[in-house]
């Protein structure tokens, strides 16, 4: 789409990565704007994260994506993160029919992506498409010259874990403004 905005969210363990774009669809659902994409919320037990899920945006489905202990099941593995599979193949086929739309948000690209070429790589077409009005990206802070490489032009948004609450909102109040503004200009799209 022309006019496409892309935003590289990033910040350390903590900073509320995942938790600013959870906010964000929320506040996009209630104005009826098409949002796609992946959300990787984290599972947590005894204040431990001990898996990561992976959430389609559209219809709210949700699967495991990685553990901390290994698996019977094949997948690649980062450091002490193990991989499924079929909940990479299950996020590709979201992230391939994500676009067209509003709103595109990939949680997240990391060294799977973009240091080893594996993973969600229908998430990294999906980004280079341009074929949404704003798009959202989490980048841990070692891959962000990577993806300001690839992706030359995008805002990168640095959550800061001490501040993340007041500065999410902010952002999250600047980012809708954007959006409403582009959508009142040009047609929404159809999906």
């Amino acid at each position: 789409m022309e006019n496409s905005h892309l935003y590289i969210i990033t910040g350390s363990i903590n900073a509320g990565k995942t938790m600013f774009c959870i906010r964000f669809v929320n506040d996009v659902r209630h104005r009826k704007i098409d949002v796609a994409g992946v959300l990787s919320p984290p599972v947590i037990c005894r204040k431990r994260k001990i898996a990561i899920e992976v959430e389609d945006i559209r219809s709210g489905e949700k699967r495991t994506l990685a553990q901390q202990q290994a698996h019977d099941e094949p997948g690649p593995q980062i450091g002490h993160w193990f991989f499924y599979e079929d909940a990479l193949q299950w996020g590709n086929d979201i992230l391939r029919r994500s676009v067209p739309c509003d709103v595109l948000i990939v949680d997240e690209l990391g060294p799977l992506e973009l240091l080893r070429h594996e993973g969600w790589q229908a998430g990294v077409k999906a980004i280079d498409s341009r074929q949404y009005r704003v798009g959202l990206v989490v980048i841990r802070p070692s891959l962000l010259q990577e993806a300001k490489k690839r992706w030359r032009g995008a805002q990168v948004i640095l959550l800061n874990p001490w501040i993340r609450n007041i500065q999410g909102w902010l952002w999250n109040q600047k980012l809708l403004l954007e959006l409403e503004t582009q959508l009142t200009e040009k047609p929404t799209s159809s999906v």
